[in-house]
């Protein structure tokens, strides 16, 4: 099953001589449980995929269908409803407010989109115990680590229940061995729990982690030499 087609994607930026191409007709499709991760240079357009595909932004042109339904034909309404539903996003810094423990930033999105508090709290405690944090439910998040926190927003992202992931540098801030654990468990995400992950990176060795590589340069994506093989045994090519 297709969860996301992207179809001629284009995002300009400025007007006349000024115009800046961030994305350049690109072509994609991400099957179900897939994770799939981005690479290229700085300014070639990993991030502005990323927004145009979770719903952040709008295209100049083309479209992204999501899981077959046309994300540009949505209100701001219906649209900000299918990014609370559909997509768990992860960026780099992890946006865990300060004041609330683990098990209540994890809990966000289902209380905003209304659900009961008894169930918010027994479906975040769940997921939070997946990622590896069932110890630590109560703590706020200066009282993690960085991993940890990262973990936290993970689980938030997983809450509920998303169809795809879309994970912008989440190793960004951490160190090398707490990176390799969060990619690894973002093939986790993938592999055992069967959600479709997208993940922009600019680090090969986390990238081999993936089912597939996709290199963007210029704003188009690009033939590149494969990685490694991935953790399922499947060739690292591009698109």
């Amino acid at each position: 099953m297709t969860i996301i087609q992207v179809e001629n994607l284009t995002k300009i930026y400025g007007k006349g001589e000024t115009a800046i191409a961030a994305l350049d007709h690109v072509n994609l499709s991400v099957q179900a449980s897939e994770f799939v991760a981005v690479m290229g240079p700085s300014g070639c357009g990993k991030s502005t995929l990323l927004h145009l595909i979770g719903g952040l932004d709008r295209p100049t042109e083309g479209r992204v269908l999501l899981e077959g339904k046309d994300i540009s034909l949505l209100d701001d309404t219906e649209l900000t409803e299918m990014r609370r539903r559909k997509i768990g996003f992860v960026f780099q810094f992890f946006n865990l407010i300060p004041v609330l423990n683990t098990v209540e930033n994890a809990s966000l999105p289902l209380l905003l989109d209304g659900a009961r508090p008894e169930l918010t709290r027994a479906r975040a405690t769940d997921w939070l115990r997946k990622v590896g944090l069932g110890d630590r439910l109560s703590h706020l998040p200066d009282q993690l680590s960085a991993g940890q926190q990262q973990r936290v927003a993970i689980a938030r992202a997983l809450v509920t229940e998303p169809a795809l992931i879309l994970a912008d540098e989440p190793t960004g801030n951490l160190d090398s061995q707490a990176s390799a654990g969060i990619v690894g468990l973002l093939r986790q995400v993938s592999n055992e729990w069967g959600h479709t992950v997208l993940m922009v990176t600019h680090d090969s060795r986390l990238a081999a982690y993936a089912d597939r590589i996709i290199f963007l340069k210029d704003g188009q994506i690009v033939d590149k030499p494969p990685l490694p093989q991935g953790r399922r045994g499947q060739d690292m090519e591009a698109l």
